[in-house]
């Protein structure tokens, strides 16, 4: 009979890297009253720091293993140590990364890539695709379905009953009606148009550097970011070593610390938990509700 305390799986993630330590770091500061701990990993033979197709497939199958407990209510909510693409990559994984094979496994059409820290709560429209292709890639369709994720997301589990959403502009002074190019006219405005029909609050298309910066004092409850790094870089200066990433869409809550597998300090017992303390704390909390 299960236990009514909610099961939190956090899978290992690359074996060569730091994951396991910051899990036993991380949940020395966790309360045991308040969940239970469920840590999914495979014994693999490899070496810190070294990729390898081993540890790779090791840390793809964790995380299948992880999503079937939850489907089959063994689990309640997944916090992934991260996993290195190389490594995966020679396991025969196709994905781009945790986000998108978990939609797979899911069956997930909408969703989309959350970090918090602080004040800064930042969605990204694209993710890990080159520069180049951002505005060639970009569309209406994915903005809006970012607004609409990031505003059930508020509202269900941060418990903001009126998001105020800020929506960056794509070029250099939100293209300075179209002088630095048209797609704030062309695609971004008719999503913010689209999704304003329901939601009420969205600010933009605006200016990146003129957005983070109120971000940062507190005027939004959120950020839709057009481009990985045009998000990240102010995110992780607001505080890189306790960022959170959430999956927004899944049917189950998932956080991952915003960080990577960090091979050159792997196996040195050196790697700071802050990141997948505050991704546990997160789970925990948006569990309970």
């Amino acid at each position: 009979m299960r236990n009514k305390k909610p099961v939190i799986a956090i899978t290992i993630g690359d074996s060569a890297g730091i994951g396991l330590e910051i899990i036993k770091k991380a949940l020395a500061h966790q309360d045991n009253s308040k969940a239970l701990f469920l840590v999914i990993g495979e014994k693999v033979k490899c070496k810190p720091g070294v990729v390898s197709a081993a540890s790779g497939k090791a840390a793809i199958g964790c995380i299948k293993t992880a999503v079937d407990l939850i489907k089959r209510g063994k689990a309640d909510a997944l916090v992934t140590a991260p996993i290195n693409k190389e490594a995966a990559g020679l396991a025969g994984f196709k994905f781009p990364g945790h986000t998108e094979y978990l939609a797979y496994l899911t069956g997930t059409k909408k969703f989309a890539m959350m970090l918090a820290v602080d004040k800064l709560r930042v969605v990204l429209a694209t993710r890990h695709i080159a520069l180049k292709d951002v505005a060639k890639r970009l569309n209406s369709r994915q903005i809006y379905d970012a607004i609409i994720l990031t505003s059930a997301t508020l509202k269900k589990y941060f418990k903001i009953k009126n998001p105020k959403i800020a929506v960056c502009a794509l070029n250099p002074h939100a293209g300075e009606n179209g002088l630095f190019s048209d797609e704030e006219k062309r695609i971004i405005m008719p999503a913010i148009r689209n999704a304003a029909r329901t939601i009420k609050n969205i600010t933009g298309p605006m200016a990146a550097d003129a957005l983070f910066y109120r971000a940062y004092r507190g005027e939004f409850d959120a950020e839709i970011a057009m481009y990985h790094d045009q998000g990240l870089i102010p995110l992780k200066m607001a505080g890189r070593d306790s960022a959170v990433n959430i999956t927004l869409g899944l049917p189950f809550i998932r956080t991952s610390p915003a960080h990577g597998t960090a091979f050159d300090i792997a196996g040195k017992g050196i790697a700071d938990p802050s990141s997948m303390i505050e991704a546990i704390k997160l789970a925990m909390k948006m569990t309970h509700g």
